[in-house]
């Protein structure tokens, strides 16, 4: 087996650190929580990588080119989740921004995490462009006089390692963002410019074409 990896490495990590939804709410998380609760959260999105990985490897991603309703239903899900989390970020007190650890709130962050971990599962889920990337990017690069299940394997592990180094690139600048967020103006201010970029990658979804 032969990959071009030097051409796939930067161009997958290129990809990875695009400035999506996902990002944008690891970026959030880590000012709002710590980067250790962004980085195991983010661990949400690549269960949903990996089942989109396996379908698209299995073939069934040609069912969102063959069928526009299935398309269109997915990205309406996905859309209106990321309108729905901008609605709530707008809205959210600066007092939840918190990021100091106490004693007896153990049990609350755990589940706080537990719930970011979902949120970045459905953020992946419900964008069906994603299952598509993986359906027209990762195939570029195999090599099809060769068996394609362990090259695809290979190229799969590989994009889910860059994307975790995504996530914490993304949760440390969050976490010193954080540091110039002192005062809940600029706790405020934060919250509503990533509702704000939250809102606009959930409208462009609506607007994506099949």
């Amino acid at each position: 087996m032969q990959l071009d990896l030097w051409l796939f490495v930067p161009a997958c990590f290129a990809l990875n650190m695009a400035p999506g939804p996902n990002n944008l709410m690891a970026l959030h998380n880590a000012s709002a929580q710590g980067v250790r609760a962004a980085c195991v959260a983010g661990l949400g999105r690549q269960v949903a990588f990996v089942l989109m990985m396996g379908l698209a490897a299995i073939g069934l991603a040609s069912v969102l080119y063959a069928s526009v309703w299935v398309f269109t239903a997915i990205k309406l899900a996905g859309g209106g989740y990321l309108l729905y989390l901008a609605w709530q970020l707008w809205h959210a007190q600066p007092a939840s921004l918190d990021t100091t650890p106490s004693a007896n709130n153990t049990a609350h962050h755990s589940v706080s995490v537990s719930v970011l971990a979902r949120r970045e599962f459905l953020m992946a889920i419900g964008n069906p462009k994603a299952i598509l990337i993986f359906t027209a990017f990762l195939p570029q690069f195999v090599n099809i006089q060769q068996p394609i299940a362990p090259q695809f394997a290979v190229l799969g592990a590989l994009f889910l390692a860059l994307e975790c180094a995504a996530i914490a690139l993304y949760a440390l600048a969050g976490r010193y963002a954080a540091a110039f967020m002192q005062s809940p103006t600029s706790r405020k201010r934060f919250n509503r410019i990533s509702a704000s970029l939250l809102g606009a990658a959930g409208v462009g979804l609506l607007l994506t074409k099949a």
